[in-house]
């Protein structure tokens, strides 16, 4: 059937304005360190409570099947209003470090509602190229998330108050344009349980092993790394004096990772999934191990450094959901996305609380060597993916 065109630029458009709030807390956290005594060692904490927020949403909607049971449009706009108000309360009734964290975990909750519904709303409309639409998605997540972090670029006198209304206004707008313009497609499926069981039934299978397990190194070192783009300026700054628009410069890093989604989309059409992931993890592994030795590079070649590293640390993301949707058996899909998805998260918040440890100890050049563990691991699970099953697995994809 024809698809009227509007329909994937206002998924995009919708998915882009909601996830907005996903680092809406990051990007004020310095100005939160006078009005509610938060120092920037709590960075790691308040991205960890939007993440455990958003594990224990995904776990909660799985179980009780509510994508299945209600409009994902409908549930897309409920979740949206909801994420919009919690975010909003932390203006008006956040004032300390408590009452922000469980202000995050509540916004981090109804992005549950979000990330993988517009993921369904997609898939009711391109049965035959989803995986072009997932990389589409996947790039304006990442955008939405470096958002916050550009309202703060802007001349540098934006309050965070402001920050706050206009995240949670533009979110509402997300959730009620796609409400209004985006219907339900041909190909919504429902009826789908969780199966608590897939996860095992996934590890007995190689392919669908080798994509978990390196989906898991990706998440290691992903979201540490976003949380800790404003750090790592900030200490470059420290020992390399120079004028540098931290906020502007972190939606440029974090952002460029949409280039990596959209472009490893393409790619994964000629090449295959498995080895645009496998290409992408290697890369930013190798960012990781170099990163101490680009802190005494100049400014443009450290700025460029950060920019490469955000293109390929998220670039992989849409292919390890591609490989393991389509390699998966049909009645494990679901299930098993939800759960991969969930261990995956729960993995940025250990990355998150070990990495910090070692602040207090280690600079933050070699702090950043510990997020190559996850590339580390993830490749070598990889590496008997691309070898042994790559001719038939890129047949399929």
């Amino acid at each position: 059937m024809n698809v009227p065109k509007r329909i994937l630029p206002v998924i995009v458009f919708s998915q882009f304005s909601v996830t907005s709030l996903w680092f809406a807390g990051n990007a004020i956290i310095a100005d939160l360190q006078s009005a509610m005594n938060v120092g920037i060692q709590e960075t790691g904490i308040v991205t960890s409570a939007f993440q455990l927020g958003f594990i224990t949403g995904t776990l909660l909607f799985a179980f009780f099947s509510v994508s299945d049971r209600y409009s994902p449009r409908k549930l897309f706009l409920v979740c949206s209003v909801f994420g919009s108000i919690s975010n909003l309360l932390i203006y008006l009734v956040a004032y300390n470090l408590f009452s922000l964290l469980v202000l995050r975990f509540l916004t981090g909750f109804f992005l549950t509602g979000i990330y993988p519904v517009g993921m369904k709303i997609a898939a009711g409309w391109y049965k035959g190229k989803l995986g072009n639409a997932i990389g589409l998605l996947v790039g304006a997540l990442v955008l939405g998330t470096a958002f916050p972090h550009l309202l703060k670029s802007f001349g540098g006198s934006l309050p965070w108050e402001q920050v706050i209304f206009i995240i949670s206004g533009f979110s509402l707008l997300g959730g009620v344009t796609m409400y209004l313009l985006v219907k339900d497609g041909p190909y919504i499926s429902s009826g789908t349980k969780f199966d608590p069981s897939a996860m095992v039934k996934i590890l007995k299978e190689k392919k669908l092993r080798s994509s978990a397990l390196g989906y898991f190194g990706h998440m290691w070192e992903l979201y540490t790394f976003w949380a800790l783009i404003p750090v790592i300026l900030l200490y470059y700054l420290k020992i390399n004096p120079a004028n540098l628009n931290i906020s502007f410069w972190s939606f440029i890093i974090i952002a460029s990772g949409s280039v990596g989604c959209i472009v490893g989309g393409m790619l994964s059409k000629k090449i295959g999934s498995a080895k645009v992931a496998f290409i992408q993890l290697a890369f930013s592994g190798t960012c990781c191990l170099i990163s101490p030795l680009m802190f005494y590079t100049s400014v443009p070649i450290f700025l460029t450094f950060l920019i490469l590293w955000g293109i390929v640390v998220v670039g992989d993301s849409p292919q390890y959901s591609a490989i393991i949707a389509l390699s998966a058996p049909k009645e494990l899909v679901g299930s098993g996305l939800t759960i991969v998805n969930s261990i995956g998260f729960a993995l940025t918040i250990l990355s998150l609380w070990f990495v910090y440890q070692f602040l207090g100890v280690i600079e933050i050049p070699y702090a950043l060597i510990i997020l190559s563990l996850g590339p580390i691991l993830g490749l070598i699970s990889m590496k008997k993916l691309i070898y042994r099953d790559s001719a038939r697995l890129d047949e399929q994809v």
